[in-house]
Protein backbone atom coordinates (compact mmCIF):
# COMPACT_ATOMS: atom_id res chain seq x y z
CA UNK A 1 0.00 0.00 0.00
CA UNK A 2 1.08 3.57 -1.32
CA UNK A 3 1.12 6.44 2.03
CA UNK A 4 1.68 9.97 1.15
CA UNK A 5 2.61 12.33 3.30
CA UNK A 6 -0.45 14.57 3.64
CA UNK A 7 -0.20 18.89 3.61
CA UNK A 8 -1.53 20.68 6.59
CA UNK A 9 -6.05 20.68 6.37
CA UNK A 10 -6.67 23.34 3.41
CA UNK A 11 -8.55 26.31 4.52
CA UNK A 12 -11.24 25.63 1.84
CA UNK A 13 -14.75 26.95 3.52
CA UNK A 14 -16.56 23.45 3.46
CA UNK A 15 -19.96 23.70 1.25
CA UNK A 16 -23.40 24.67 3.44
CA UNK A 17 -25.29 21.61 4.78
CA UNK A 18 -21.97 19.37 4.60
CA UNK A 19 -20.48 19.47 7.92
CA UNK A 20 -16.72 19.04 8.08
CA UNK A 21 -16.54 15.93 9.99
CA UNK A 22 -14.47 15.19 12.90
CA UNK A 23 -11.39 17.36 13.31
CA UNK A 24 -8.67 16.29 11.88
CA UNK A 25 -9.73 13.23 10.69
CA UNK A 26 -7.60 11.38 7.68
CA UNK A 27 -8.22 8.99 5.82
CA UNK A 28 -6.03 5.91 6.39
CA UNK A 29 -6.81 3.45 4.15
CA UNK A 30 -8.38 2.44 0.78
CA UNK A 31 -9.29 -1.36 1.02
CA UNK A 32 -10.71 -3.08 -1.56
CA UNK A 33 -12.22 -6.44 -1.75
CA UNK A 34 -13.02 -8.98 -4.76
CA UNK A 35 -16.41 -9.76 -3.38
CA UNK A 36 -18.71 -12.70 -5.80
CA UNK A 37 -22.47 -14.41 -5.51
CA UNK A 38 -22.75 -17.44 -7.19
CA UNK A 39 -25.63 -16.19 -9.26
CA UNK A 40 -25.04 -18.32 -12.42
CA UNK A 41 -25.58 -21.44 -10.01
CA UNK A 42 -29.43 -20.33 -10.84
CA UNK A 43 -29.01 -18.23 -13.81
CA UNK A 44 -29.50 -14.82 -12.15
CA UNK A 45 -28.66 -12.39 -13.88
CA UNK A 46 -28.39 -14.04 -17.71
CA UNK A 47 -29.13 -12.39 -20.90
CA UNK A 48 -28.56 -13.01 -24.52
CA UNK A 49 -24.47 -11.74 -24.05
CA UNK A 50 -23.78 -12.97 -20.33
CA UNK A 51 -25.19 -16.39 -20.06
CA UNK A 52 -23.29 -17.36 -16.68
CA UNK A 53 -22.87 -14.12 -14.75
CA UNK A 54 -21.62 -14.86 -10.91
CA UNK A 55 -23.06 -10.93 -9.14
CA UNK A 56 -19.28 -9.56 -8.10
CA UNK A 57 -18.25 -6.42 -6.90
CA UNK A 58 -14.89 -4.69 -5.91
CA UNK A 59 -16.12 -3.56 -3.10
CA UNK A 60 -14.14 -0.05 -1.89
CA UNK A 61 -13.77 0.77 1.73
CA UNK A 62 -12.45 4.27 2.83
CA UNK A 63 -11.10 3.91 6.49
CA UNK A 64 -10.05 6.89 8.48
CA UNK A 65 -8.77 7.19 11.83
CA UNK A 66 -11.50 8.99 13.50
CA UNK A 67 -13.82 5.90 15.47
CA UNK A 68 -14.84 3.45 12.58
CA UNK A 69 -16.25 6.44 10.15
CA UNK A 70 -15.76 4.88 6.74
CA UNK A 71 -16.67 5.70 3.26
CA UNK A 72 -18.49 2.22 0.84
CA UNK A 73 -18.97 1.56 -3.02
CA UNK A 74 -18.14 -0.59 -5.04
CA UNK A 75 -17.61 -1.50 -8.69
CA UNK A 76 -20.45 -3.71 -10.08
CA UNK A 77 -19.04 -7.22 -12.48
CA UNK A 78 -20.16 -10.45 -13.00
CA UNK A 79 -17.11 -12.50 -12.06
CA UNK A 80 -13.91 -12.86 -13.97
CA UNK A 81 -12.27 -9.91 -14.10
CA UNK A 82 -12.62 -8.41 -10.90
CA UNK A 83 -9.62 -9.08 -9.41
CA UNK A 84 -8.87 -6.67 -12.21
CA UNK A 85 -11.18 -3.91 -10.77
CA UNK A 86 -9.66 -4.07 -7.55
CA UNK A 87 -6.12 -4.17 -8.38
CA UNK A 88 -7.60 -0.97 -10.77
CA UNK A 89 -9.19 1.00 -7.04
CA UNK A 90 -5.74 -0.12 -5.37
CA UNK A 91 -4.25 1.67 -7.99
CA UNK A 92 -5.96 5.20 -7.00
CA UNK A 93 -4.19 4.80 -3.27
CA UNK A 94 -1.99 7.51 -3.48
CA UNK A 95 -4.56 9.78 -4.14
CA UNK A 96 -6.19 9.45 -1.05
CA UNK A 97 -4.19 7.98 1.87
CA UNK A 98 -3.24 10.48 4.53
CA UNK A 99 -5.84 13.16 2.95
CA UNK A 100 -7.87 15.02 5.37
CA UNK A 101 -11.87 13.97 5.23
CA UNK A 102 -12.27 17.81 6.00
CA UNK A 103 -10.60 18.58 2.26
CA UNK A 104 -12.05 16.08 0.06
CA UNK A 105 -15.76 16.71 1.56
CA UNK A 106 -15.48 20.30 0.71
CA UNK A 107 -14.60 19.95 -2.81
CA UNK A 108 -15.69 17.07 -4.15
CA UNK A 109 -15.90 18.47 -7.44
CA UNK A 110 -11.72 19.15 -7.24
CA UNK A 111 -11.90 15.14 -5.33
CA UNK A 112 -13.58 14.16 -8.51
CA UNK A 113 -11.50 16.21 -11.19
CA UNK A 114 -8.01 15.45 -9.40
CA UNK A 115 -8.93 11.37 -9.83
CA UNK A 116 -10.00 11.44 -13.69
CA UNK A 117 -6.83 14.04 -14.41
CA UNK A 118 -4.15 11.22 -12.89
CA UNK A 119 -1.55 12.36 -15.43
CA UNK A 120 -0.40 8.95 -16.30
CA UNK A 121 -3.90 7.19 -15.50
CA UNK A 122 -5.57 8.57 -17.78
CA UNK A 123 -3.49 7.30 -20.14
CA UNK A 124 -5.62 3.88 -19.91
CA UNK A 125 -9.01 5.29 -20.33
CA UNK A 126 -9.20 8.21 -21.04
CA UNK A 127 -12.27 8.61 -19.12
CA UNK A 128 -13.66 5.00 -20.17
CA UNK A 129 -13.09 1.25 -19.37
CA UNK A 130 -11.77 -0.42 -16.16
CA UNK A 131 -9.56 2.84 -14.56
CA UNK A 132 -13.17 4.99 -14.88
CA UNK A 133 -15.53 2.91 -12.90
CA UNK A 134 -12.31 2.29 -10.47
CA UNK A 135 -12.59 6.06 -10.01
CA UNK A 136 -15.90 6.26 -9.65
CA UNK A 137 -16.00 3.54 -7.04
CA UNK A 138 -13.24 5.74 -4.93
CA UNK A 139 -15.33 8.91 -5.68
CA UNK A 140 -18.86 7.27 -4.51
CA UNK A 141 -17.10 5.90 -1.52
CA UNK A 142 -16.05 9.94 -0.99
CA UNK A 143 -19.85 10.55 -1.24
CA UNK A 144 -20.78 8.04 1.12
CA UNK A 145 -18.02 9.31 3.52
CA UNK A 146 -19.81 13.11 2.95
CA UNK A 147 -23.47 12.04 2.98
CA UNK A 148 -22.32 10.04 6.63
CA UNK A 149 -20.54 13.26 7.94
CA UNK A 150 -23.61 15.21 7.24
CA UNK A 151 -26.13 12.82 8.49
CA UNK A 152 -28.25 12.47 6.01
CA UNK A 153 -29.28 9.90 2.72
CA UNK A 154 -27.05 10.89 -0.12
CA UNK A 155 -29.96 11.70 -2.89
CA UNK A 156 -31.21 14.22 0.42
CA UNK A 157 -27.19 15.46 0.62
CA UNK A 158 -27.35 16.56 -2.90
CA UNK A 159 -30.95 17.92 -3.26
CA UNK A 160 -30.18 19.98 -0.45
CA UNK A 161 -27.22 21.99 -2.39
CA UNK A 162 -28.21 24.96 -3.61
CA UNK A 163 -27.81 25.02 -7.78
CA UNK A 164 -24.58 27.00 -7.81
CA UNK A 165 -23.28 23.88 -5.14
CA UNK A 166 -24.62 21.32 -7.74
CA UNK A 167 -22.80 22.79 -10.82
CA UNK A 168 -19.75 23.18 -8.98
CA UNK A 169 -19.62 19.75 -8.99
CA UNK A 170 -19.77 19.13 -12.59
CA UNK A 171 -16.80 19.37 -15.07
CA UNK A 172 -18.05 20.70 -18.67
CA UNK A 173 -14.76 20.73 -20.27
CA UNK A 174 -16.36 18.66 -24.20
CA UNK A 175 -19.81 19.26 -22.59
CA UNK A 176 -20.21 23.04 -23.50
CA UNK A 177 -21.88 22.84 -27.13
CA UNK A 178 -24.42 20.96 -25.45
CA UNK A 179 -25.01 22.12 -21.91
CA UNK A 180 -23.06 25.27 -20.87
CA UNK A 181 -23.11 26.00 -16.86
CA UNK A 182 -25.24 28.90 -16.96
CA UNK A 183 -28.22 26.93 -18.35
CA UNK A 184 -27.53 24.23 -16.10
CA UNK A 185 -28.05 26.84 -13.41
CA UNK A 186 -31.16 27.58 -15.09
CA UNK A 187 -32.50 24.08 -14.98
CA UNK A 188 -31.62 23.44 -11.13
CA UNK A 189 -32.97 26.82 -10.47
CA UNK A 190 -35.84 26.05 -12.35
CA UNK A 191 -36.56 22.92 -10.38
CA UNK A 192 -36.67 24.83 -6.94
CA UNK A 193 -40.40 25.68 -7.50
CA UNK A 194 -42.58 22.41 -5.81
CA UNK A 195 -39.06 21.22 -4.03
CA UNK A 196 -40.76 21.13 -0.60
CA UNK A 197 -43.46 19.45 -2.06
CA UNK A 198 -41.23 16.62 -4.09
CA UNK A 199 -39.73 15.89 -0.98
CA UNK A 200 -42.50 15.18 1.31
CA UNK A 201 -44.39 12.92 -2.05
CA UNK A 202 -40.89 11.12 -1.71
CA UNK A 203 -41.07 10.36 1.66
CA UNK A 204 -44.46 9.38 1.90
CA UNK A 205 -45.40 7.39 -1.13
CA UNK A 206 -41.56 6.76 -2.41
CA UNK A 207 -40.34 6.66 -6.42
CA UNK A 208 -42.03 4.36 -8.79
CA UNK A 209 -40.52 0.60 -10.47
CA UNK A 210 -40.20 -1.55 -12.79
CA UNK A 211 -39.06 -5.31 -12.08
CA UNK A 212 -36.25 -7.16 -13.73
CA UNK A 213 -36.70 -10.13 -11.64
CA UNK A 214 -38.86 -12.25 -13.92
CA UNK A 215 -37.22 -11.62 -17.50
CA UNK A 216 -33.41 -13.18 -17.19
CA UNK A 217 -33.19 -15.62 -20.07
CA UNK A 218 -31.89 -18.69 -18.41
CA UNK A 219 -35.36 -18.72 -16.41
CA UNK A 220 -37.81 -21.54 -17.88
CA UNK A 221 -41.32 -20.55 -19.18
CA UNK A 222 -43.23 -21.59 -16.17
CA UNK A 223 -40.88 -19.44 -14.16
CA UNK A 224 -40.82 -16.80 -16.10
CA UNK A 225 -44.84 -16.80 -16.12
CA UNK A 226 -44.81 -17.40 -12.25
CA UNK A 227 -42.54 -14.35 -11.77
CA UNK A 228 -44.51 -11.58 -14.16
CA UNK A 229 -47.76 -12.45 -12.36
CA UNK A 230 -45.76 -11.92 -8.64
CA UNK A 231 -45.00 -8.82 -10.28
CA UNK A 232 -48.41 -7.50 -11.02
CA UNK A 233 -49.99 -8.65 -7.65
CA UNK A 234 -46.70 -6.52 -6.22
CA UNK A 235 -47.60 -3.76 -7.51
CA UNK A 236 -45.42 -3.32 -10.43
CA UNK A 237 -46.66 -1.94 -13.45
CA UNK A 238 -43.92 -2.27 -16.36
CA UNK A 239 -41.56 -5.62 -16.22
CA UNK A 240 -38.49 -6.45 -18.17
CA UNK A 241 -37.29 -9.24 -20.64
CA UNK A 242 -34.07 -10.18 -21.83
CA UNK A 243 -34.19 -11.20 -25.77
CA UNK A 244 -31.41 -12.09 -28.18
CA UNK A 245 -30.48 -15.49 -27.93
CA UNK A 246 -33.12 -16.48 -30.70
CA UNK A 247 -36.01 -14.71 -32.68
CA UNK A 248 -38.65 -17.74 -31.42
CA UNK A 249 -37.59 -18.16 -28.11
CA UNK A 250 -37.91 -13.63 -27.99
CA UNK A 251 -41.17 -14.54 -29.12
CA UNK A 252 -42.98 -17.18 -27.42
CA UNK A 253 -41.61 -15.87 -24.12
CA UNK A 254 -42.89 -12.31 -24.57
CA UNK A 255 -46.17 -13.51 -25.93
CA UNK A 256 -46.26 -16.06 -22.43
CA UNK A 257 -45.11 -12.60 -20.78
CA UNK A 258 -47.65 -10.76 -22.36
CA UNK A 259 -50.91 -13.35 -21.16
CA UNK A 260 -49.82 -13.28 -18.02
CA UNK A 261 -49.79 -9.48 -17.18
CA UNK A 262 -52.40 -8.61 -19.39
CA UNK A 263 -52.53 -5.61 -21.88
CA UNK A 264 -52.55 -2.74 -19.15
CA UNK A 265 -48.72 -4.12 -17.96
CA UNK A 266 -45.64 -2.50 -20.09
CA UNK A 267 -42.95 -5.28 -21.40
CA UNK A 268 -39.70 -3.70 -21.93
CA UNK A 269 -37.42 -5.52 -23.87
CA UNK A 270 -33.70 -5.87 -23.46
CA UNK A 271 -31.04 -7.10 -25.67
CA UNK A 272 -27.69 -6.39 -23.72
CA UNK A 273 -26.08 -5.27 -27.46
CA UNK A 274 -26.65 -8.64 -29.13
CA UNK A 275 -27.87 -7.20 -32.88
CA UNK A 276 -26.31 -5.01 -35.58
CA UNK A 277 -28.39 -1.96 -36.54
CA UNK A 278 -30.36 -3.68 -39.56
CA UNK A 279 -30.72 -7.13 -37.19
CA UNK A 280 -32.03 -4.97 -34.40
CA UNK A 281 -34.40 -3.18 -36.71
CA UNK A 282 -36.06 -6.79 -37.94
CA UNK A 283 -35.80 -8.51 -34.13
CA UNK A 284 -38.21 -5.56 -32.97
CA UNK A 285 -40.36 -5.76 -35.51
CA UNK A 286 -41.16 -9.33 -34.93
CA UNK A 287 -41.99 -8.72 -31.67
CA UNK A 288 -44.34 -5.98 -32.45
CA UNK A 289 -47.67 -8.04 -32.29
CA UNK A 290 -47.02 -8.11 -28.43
CA UNK A 291 -46.56 -4.11 -27.61
CA UNK A 292 -42.87 -3.90 -26.43
CA UNK A 293 -42.08 -0.66 -24.49
CA UNK A 294 -38.83 -0.40 -25.21
CA UNK A 295 -35.63 -1.98 -26.18
CA UNK A 296 -32.16 -1.51 -24.30
CA UNK A 297 -29.15 -1.70 -25.52
CA UNK A 298 -30.58 -3.16 -29.02
CA UNK A 299 -27.01 -2.79 -30.38
CA UNK A 300 -23.09 -1.75 -29.44
CA UNK A 301 -23.65 1.59 -26.85
CA UNK A 302 -21.11 3.20 -28.69
CA UNK A 303 -22.85 3.13 -32.19
CA UNK A 304 -24.36 6.76 -31.53
CA UNK A 305 -25.46 6.48 -35.16
CA UNK A 306 -26.53 3.09 -35.57
CA UNK A 307 -28.88 3.87 -32.29
CA UNK A 308 -30.32 6.78 -33.88
CA UNK A 309 -31.37 4.60 -36.87
CA UNK A 310 -33.30 1.88 -35.22
CA UNK A 311 -34.71 4.63 -32.68
CA UNK A 312 -35.91 6.17 -36.23
CA UNK A 313 -37.30 2.92 -37.54
CA UNK A 314 -38.84 0.94 -34.42
CA UNK A 315 -40.66 4.09 -33.20
CA UNK A 316 -43.42 3.78 -31.53
CA UNK A 317 -40.94 1.35 -29.66
CA UNK A 318 -38.19 3.50 -27.24
CA UNK A 319 -34.66 2.76 -27.28
CA UNK A 320 -32.94 2.95 -23.68
CA UNK A 321 -29.56 2.85 -23.43
CA UNK A 322 -27.12 3.96 -20.84
CA UNK A 323 -26.05 0.81 -18.33
CA UNK A 324 -22.42 0.50 -20.45
CA UNK A 325 -22.17 4.06 -21.81
CA UNK A 326 -18.59 5.00 -20.69
CA UNK A 327 -18.73 8.75 -20.20
CA UNK A 328 -20.80 12.00 -20.22
CA UNK A 329 -19.11 12.89 -23.55
CA UNK A 330 -20.80 9.77 -25.31
CA UNK A 331 -24.18 10.78 -23.25
CA UNK A 332 -23.71 14.02 -24.77
CA UNK A 333 -23.83 12.65 -28.47
CA UNK A 334 -26.24 9.90 -28.09
CA UNK A 335 -28.45 13.26 -26.88
CA UNK A 336 -27.20 15.45 -29.61
CA UNK A 337 -27.75 12.67 -32.35
CA UNK A 338 -31.19 11.70 -31.17
CA UNK A 339 -30.65 8.22 -30.55
CA UNK A 340 -32.15 7.73 -27.33
CA UNK A 341 -35.70 7.90 -25.72
CA UNK A 342 -34.61 6.98 -22.23
CA UNK A 343 -31.13 6.82 -20.41
CA UNK A 344 -30.39 4.22 -18.41
CA UNK A 345 -27.78 5.59 -16.31
CA UNK A 346 -25.49 3.30 -13.34
CA UNK A 347 -24.62 4.27 -10.35
CA UNK A 348 -21.15 2.39 -10.79
CA UNK A 349 -20.00 2.91 -14.86
CA UNK A 350 -19.24 6.37 -15.38
CA UNK A 351 -17.12 8.01 -12.50
CA UNK A 352 -19.14 8.47 -9.51
CA UNK A 353 -21.64 10.82 -8.50
CA UNK A 354 -20.42 13.94 -10.22
CA UNK A 355 -20.14 12.65 -13.76
CA UNK A 356 -24.15 11.29 -13.14
CA UNK A 357 -24.84 14.47 -12.24
CA UNK A 358 -23.63 16.31 -15.57
CA UNK A 359 -25.64 13.24 -17.49
CA UNK A 360 -29.12 14.25 -15.66
CA UNK A 361 -28.63 17.99 -16.64
CA UNK A 362 -27.40 16.83 -19.90
CA UNK A 363 -30.90 14.78 -20.06
CA UNK A 364 -32.88 17.61 -18.68
CA UNK A 365 -31.41 19.86 -21.22
CA UNK A 366 -32.82 17.43 -24.12
CA UNK A 367 -36.10 16.29 -22.63
CA UNK A 368 -35.07 12.63 -22.47
CA UNK A 369 -36.49 10.33 -19.69
CA UNK A 370 -33.73 8.89 -17.51
CA UNK A 371 -35.04 5.43 -15.81
CA UNK A 372 -31.81 4.15 -14.02
CA UNK A 373 -29.95 0.70 -14.55
CA UNK A 374 -30.37 -1.16 -11.27
CA UNK A 375 -29.55 -4.97 -12.64
CA UNK A 376 -26.77 -6.25 -10.35
CA UNK A 377 -25.61 -6.60 -6.84
CA UNK A 378 -25.86 -3.02 -4.76
CA UNK A 379 -27.09 -1.16 -7.92
CA UNK A 380 -30.64 -0.73 -6.57
CA UNK A 381 -28.90 0.29 -3.21
CA UNK A 382 -26.79 2.83 -5.02
CA UNK A 383 -28.78 4.05 -8.01
CA UNK A 384 -32.19 5.41 -6.15
CA UNK A 385 -30.18 7.79 -4.48
CA UNK A 386 -29.34 9.42 -7.96
CA UNK A 387 -33.21 8.56 -9.37
CA UNK A 388 -34.72 10.38 -5.99
CA UNK A 389 -32.11 13.59 -6.41
CA UNK A 390 -33.19 13.76 -10.38
CA UNK A 391 -36.74 14.19 -8.94
CA UNK A 392 -36.25 16.20 -6.15
CA UNK A 393 -33.90 18.66 -8.11
CA UNK A 394 -33.01 18.21 -11.80
CA UNK A 395 -36.05 16.70 -13.40
CA UNK A 396 -38.53 17.74 -11.04
CA UNK A 397 -40.93 14.57 -11.87
CA UNK A 398 -40.49 10.87 -11.72
CA UNK A 399 -43.56 10.30 -14.43
CA UNK A 400 -42.66 7.66 -16.75
CA UNK A 401 -39.57 7.22 -14.86
CA UNK A 402 -39.48 3.87 -13.00
CA UNK A 403 -36.14 2.57 -11.24
CA UNK A 404 -35.09 -0.86 -12.22
CA UNK A 405 -35.39 -3.39 -9.48
CA UNK A 406 -33.90 -7.05 -9.21
CA UNK A 407 -35.06 -9.08 -5.90
CA UNK A 408 -31.74 -10.37 -5.49
CA UNK A 409 -29.05 -9.87 -2.83
CA UNK A 410 -29.91 -6.96 -1.24
CA UNK A 411 -29.76 -9.05 2.75
CA UNK A 412 -26.22 -8.69 2.35
CA UNK A 413 -26.18 -4.94 2.46
CA UNK A 414 -26.61 -2.87 6.02
CA UNK A 415 -29.26 -0.49 4.54
CA UNK A 416 -30.97 -2.60 1.79
CA UNK A 417 -33.47 -1.55 -0.32
CA UNK A 418 -37.32 -1.15 0.49
CA UNK A 419 -39.39 -1.50 -2.45
CA UNK A 420 -43.54 -1.74 -1.59
CA UNK A 421 -46.17 -1.83 -4.00
CA UNK A 422 -43.75 -1.40 -7.00
CA UNK A 423 -42.25 1.83 -5.44
CA UNK A 424 -38.90 2.43 -3.62
CA UNK A 425 -39.56 3.74 -0.27
CA UNK A 426 -36.80 7.00 0.47
CA UNK A 427 -33.58 5.84 1.75
CA UNK A 428 -33.18 7.42 5.69
CA UNK A 429 -30.04 6.43 6.73
CA UNK A 430 -26.96 8.11 6.53
CA UNK A 431 -24.87 7.25 3.54
CA UNK A 432 -25.13 6.10 -0.29
CA UNK A 433 -26.50 2.32 1.32
CA UNK A 434 -23.30 0.72 -0.45
CA UNK A 435 -21.98 -1.21 2.64
CA UNK A 436 -22.16 -4.90 2.88
CA UNK A 437 -22.79 -7.00 6.24
CA UNK A 438 -19.22 -8.04 7.62
CA UNK A 439 -20.48 -11.34 7.56
CA UNK A 440 -21.52 -11.31 4.07
CA UNK A 441 -18.41 -9.81 3.27
CA UNK A 442 -16.53 -12.73 5.21
CA UNK A 443 -18.46 -15.34 3.29
CA UNK A 444 -18.62 -14.25 -0.24
CA UNK A 445 -15.00 -12.74 -0.92
CA UNK A 446 -13.33 -14.52 -3.51
CA UNK A 447 -11.65 -17.19 -3.53
CA UNK A 448 -11.00 -17.18 0.37
CA UNK A 449 -14.79 -16.85 1.45
CA UNK A 450 -16.53 -20.12 2.88
CA UNK A 451 -19.23 -19.81 0.43
CA UNK A 452 -16.22 -20.15 -2.26
CA UNK A 453 -14.24 -22.50 -0.40
CA UNK A 454 -17.45 -25.12 -0.34
CA UNK A 455 -18.11 -24.42 -3.79
CA UNK A 456 -14.13 -25.10 -4.66
CA UNK A 457 -14.40 -28.78 -2.76
CA UNK A 458 -17.69 -29.70 -3.72
CA UNK A 459 -16.04 -29.42 -7.73
CA UNK A 460 -13.12 -31.27 -6.69
CA UNK A 461 -14.73 -34.29 -5.61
Amino acid sequence: MTHVQPEEPATIPVAPGVPAGPAGARIVALDCHDVRFPTSLELDGSDAMNTDPDYSAAYAVLRTDAGGLEGHALCFTIGRGNEVMVAAVGALRQHVVGRYVEDIIADLGAFSAGLIGDSQLRWLGPEKGVMHMAIGAVVNAAWDLAAKVAGKPLWRLLADMTPEQIVALVDFRYLQDALTPAQALDILRAARAGREERIAELLRDGHPAYTTTPGWLGYSDEKLVALSREAVDDGFTQIKLKVGANPGDDARRLALARDAVGPGIRIAVDANQRWGVAEAQAAIAALAPWDPYWVEEPTSPDEILGLAAIRGAIAPVKVAVGEHVANRVIFKQLLQAGAADVLTIDACRVAGVNENVAILLLAAKYGVLVCPHAGGVGLCEMVQHLAMFDFVAVAGSSHDRPLEYVDHLHEHFTDPVRVVGGRYLAPTKPGFSAALRPESLRAYEFPQGAVWRDLAAITTQ
